[in-house]
């Protein structure tokens, strides 16, 4: 009995671990631990914020100007800064608290170090990349909780819980849309959120509010004229037509431009925004998403099996013709198909067009996840639709705008997350143990879990089994 209720509520008797035993076990000196964690966090961001920042200048598509360099630059100077500098007061507030209380507790052998580092840090970084850092950490965060609430028989998994989550978070954000509160969906600054043109490009922009497309009966009547005149070949068409290659190619061409026009010239609704008829409308964003999708799919996996593929090209078949290849297409494909089919029906049985449409559609269009269901991309469109909220809130008036709650959202974020890679890592998701791992140069996995279990977390157990789990060491690099 007293096992498990340590468990839900751990003894927080504190512990007289100095700082060698528990933070860092491989020196003596703190300050020398705290600088080698400084200086290896500096070397580990400016690799990876320097990739990210020069892939997203090469993605612009152009020569970057003498202006674009020094941004990019200064950005990546800038996000480096905050990011080693969260690893340097991380070690620095363990050993002050340490030797400022004269013991450890269950907060501060973690969390508290790990939010006074994190409110220093993020007011380093510029503020318009400050809520995509809470978004992504409030994201791993409430995934954490739940396995640890999970792993404590406090709550229980739902089945195809993430699609519940994803269908009724796209069903409000497809509402908003559909209302016209996109443009005004960032209380900071006024400008449309990233989230919002996202949706345009896979629902297309048509189910804007306002949006109105002009009356497709100019196209009826050109379909008919060019269907009913004949044009006499000339002779370059002629000698053309002896390539039978060529004969046969162009055949093909006429008749799918035929039926393509016959599709788009079927019965339309008076009351859908869109052009052509409403079948055309459905087959052709599923098959504008499929086609993105298995593009997506196919690139990865090329990108991704570079070197497999060049001392096998046989493997290439292996390699693509699988069924996960096809999961990400068939997603996009039938949420969009969903989607419209969902609006075009709708507005034939009401009579009219309305934003409160938006949500069935949304909750039905949602079902495709679960062809490719991922709980990282569910619980970012919920915290996405909570921020959506909270920023249209701001603008009507209905609540207060709190300052400084980005900040204050990923500062407890960040504590949990490191409280959890410390005490109980195998309620923590694995890409982010070993993005820790990696950060701090293999530090994270050495700092000594047994003195940490008095407090019945089964931390040392919980430590070795996701080092087995994602293939990381304990050693000290750099």
């Amino acid at each position: 009995m007293s096992q498990t209720f340590s468990k839900i509520i751990p003894v927080t008797s504190p512990i007289t671990t100095s700082c060698m035993e528990y933070v860092h076990p491989w020196t003596e000196s703190c300050a020398q631990a705290t600088c080698g964690l400084y200086l290896y966090c500096i070397y580990d961001s400016l690799r990876i914020y320097g990739t990210v920042y020069m892939l997203t200048l090469l993605m612009k598509g152009k020569i970057p100007s003498k202006e674009d360099l020094k941004k990019t630059l200064y950005g990546i100077i800038q996000s480096t800064a905050f990011l080693s500098f969260t690893g340097f007061g991380y070690s620095l507030f363990l050993c002050l608290l340490r030797k400022t209380l004269g013991n450890f507790n269950i907060l501060t052998v973690s969390a508290v170090p790990s939010f006074l580092s994190s409110v220093f840090s993020i007011l380093i970084e510029r503020p318009s990349r400050r809520i995509l850092l809470a978004l992504y950490v409030s994201n791993i965060a409430t995934e954490t909780l739940w396995n640890m609430a999970k792993s404590r028989n406090l709550v229980r998994s739902i089945k195809h819980g993430d699609v519940i989550i994803f269908s009724l978070s796209m069903a409000i954000l497809s509402l908003f849309f559909k209302s016209g509160y996109h443009k005004k969906s960032d209380a900071d600054n006024n400008h449309e959120d990233a989230m919002f043109r996202i949706m345009r490009f896979v629902v297309g922009p048509y189910e804007q509010e306002g949006y109105t497309s002009g009356e497709p009966n100019g196209f009826h009547r050109r379909v008919d004229k060019e269907n009913g005149s004949s044009v006499s070949p000339s002779s370059s068409q002629v000698y053309k037509k002896k390539n039978t290659i060529f004969h046969v190619v162009t055949q093909m061409l006429k008749v799918y431009s035929n039926i393509i026009n016959k599709i788009k010239s079927c019965d339309r609704s008076n009351t859908c925004p869109h052009p052509f008829s409403c079948l055309y409308y459905i087959t052709e964003g599923t098959g504008r998403m499929f086609s993105l999708g298995l593009g997506l799919q196919v690139t990865l996996k090329l990108v991704l099996n570079l070197k497999r593929i060049f001392m096998s090209p046989t493997t290439i078949k292996s390699i693509l013709f699988k069924r996960e290849t096809f999961n990400l297409p068939i997603f996009l494909g039938m949420y969009n198909c969903l989607f419209r089919a969902c609006l075009c029906i709708l507005r034939r049985i009401r009579g009219k067009d309305s934003p409160v449409h938006a949500l069935p559609a949304g909750i039905l269009a949602g079902l495709a996840f679960s062809r490719y269901p991922d709980s990282t991309i569910a619980l970012y469109v919920m915290w996405k639709v909570a921020q959506v909220t909270y920023n249209l809130g701001i603008d009507k008036g209905v609540v207060p705008k709190v300052s400084g709650f980005t900040e204050l959202l990923y500062c407890f974020s960040t504590a949990v997350l490191f409280h959890a890679a410390i005490l109980e890592p195998t309620n923590l998701r694995p890409s982010y143990w070993k993005f820790l791992h990696s950060i701090s140069g293999g530090r994270i996995a050495c700092m000594a879990r047994a003195p940490l279990d008095v407090w019945g977390l089964n931390s040392t157990d919980s430590l070795n089994n996701v080092l087995m789990k994602t293939k990381t060491v304990p050693i000290v690099y750099f």
